[in-house]
């Protein structure tokens, strides 16, 4: 446990699996200086969950990780996927013609934040997008690709967490462990043991490649 006031870095999962995965793998010596919390599913139950941890204590990074989906062109079960952008992907409005707009189009605010890079080798960078529901559906995936050519995966909290550390002036990073590729739901098909363990394996990363 952390002294309230004395952590550098929030790390914000959605669950209690994956904020364990994490606790594991963190070295000792970090463990004073990281609060990891699980903020629940979705954009909006994290951005609650990290601006209540915000405000209650400092911190000089936030960081939205977890495990998700891969576009696997880019990157494999069992990688380690790290955002340069962080993108909002179906927050928007469908044009009527079976077109998108994103906020961005419609002059609502933004649905990209750029991310705090987490330097070290070991992983796969590019894009990682939020969904409000997560691809099912090999066509969704296509549009999805097309529509996002940097992307390298999909998860459901990490632009709830970089909204919620704009608002602070913070700094915001998001890691994901591949458990499945993005496309077909296909739960047999999911790895989410071997994804925890690489999230695991990743926590002394984050730690260092954000120092």
């Amino acid at each position: 446990m952390s002294v309230p006031g004395m952590s550098s870095l929030l790390i914000v999962t959605a669950v209690d699996a994956e904020r364990e995965a994490l606790l594991r793998g963190l070295p000792a010596a970090a463990r004073s200086r990281v609060v990891i919390v699980a903020g629940g599913v979705g954009s909006v139950a994290v951005a609650a969950a990290t601006a209540h941890e915000l405000a209650r204590q400092s911190f000089r990074c936030v960081v939205s990780a977890g495990i998700g989906g891969a576009f696997l062109d880019a990157a494999k079960i069992g990688d380690v996927l790290a955002a340069d952008r962080i993108i909002a992907a179906d927050l928007g409005a469908e044009d009527g013609e079976g077109g998108f707009l994103s906020l961005d189009d419609l002059g609502f605010g933004t649905c990209v934040h750029a991310a705090r890079r987490i330097e070290g080798d070991g992983f796969v960078r590019g894009d990682l997008l939020t969904v409000s529901t997560a691809t099912g559906a090999a066509e969704r995936a296509e549009v999805l690709r097309a529509r996002y050519p940097a992307a390298v995966g999909e998860a459901m909290e990490g632009y709830g967490v970089a909204v919620a550390a704009d608002r602070f002036g913070l700094p915001a990073a998001e890691i994901r462990a591949v458990s499945n590729a993005i496309g077909p739901r296909d739960r047999a098909a999911w790895r989410i043991g071997e994804a925890l363990a690489a999230l695991a394996e990743a926590a002394p990363l984050i730690v260092e490649g954000l120092s």
